[in-house]
């Protein structure tokens, strides 16, 4: 359906499709192939015109992702045909209304990637404090497990170097200077057991 409507609408511009650009998978999924193949032949000047079914099937990565495409197909001088969506980004330069619709349009979307950047930016710091107040790890976790960050203490006080320490361990430098200056109380302290023979 995509296909006849964007054929119709380069026919009716006396336009021919030369190439199509068609994802098989979601964003989410891995990366945008065609959406890279599409980047590159642009770069390379192949295109004067692209045509999109709507705007949002452009990117799916978000609003900022979004108007960071159409802007630099804008800068490159291509033209950027939204057919759900009714309107055109033509290139700089260029008068009249589809001019003054392609201003608006960019204006509206670098309004709605700073409100969605906000938001996601919102959305974090109240997790960030959901998990504190639950006394929830935040963050990465931990390469290192409770025994481990131990025995790089244990290593430490014995004189080892971070540099011996990180290689036996196989670990960054970085991490095993995260563990000796972490307070102590984010290291669980060893369980001593008593065995039944031990016990008065």
């Amino acid at each position: 359906m995509q296909r006849a409507v964007i054929e119709k609408a380069a026919e009716a511009r006396g336009d021919s499709i030369g190439e199509w650009y068609a994802e098989k998978r979601t964003a989410s999924n891995g990366g945008r192939p065609e959406l890279e193949r599409l980047m590159r032949d642009v770069d390379a000047g192949r295109h004067r015109r692209v045509y999109v079914f709507r705007l949002d099937r452009l990117t799916r990565m978000g609003i900022a992702d979004t108007l960071a495409v159409v802007k630099r197909w804008r800068d490159q001088g291509v033209e950027l045909v939204n057919l759900a969506d009714g309107f055109t980004v033509p290139p700089p330069g260029v008068e009249g209304s589809a001019a003054r619709v392609a201003e608006l349009i960019l204006a509206i979307l670098g309004w709605a990637a700073e409100m969605e950047s906000l938001t996601r930016r919102e959305r974090i710091s109240a997790r960030r404090e959901l998990a504190a107040a639950r006394g929830e790890p935040w963050g990465r976790p931990s390469r290192l497990s409770a025994a481990e960050r131990r025995g790089i203490r244990r290593r430490a006080a014995a004189g080892e170097s971070v540099r011996t320490i990180a290689t036996a361990l196989k670990v960054p430098k970085s991490t095993v200077g995260r563990v000796l200056l972490s307070p102590v109380s984010q290291n669980p302290p060893l369980r001593a057991g008593v065995r039944k023979a031990d016990r008065a």
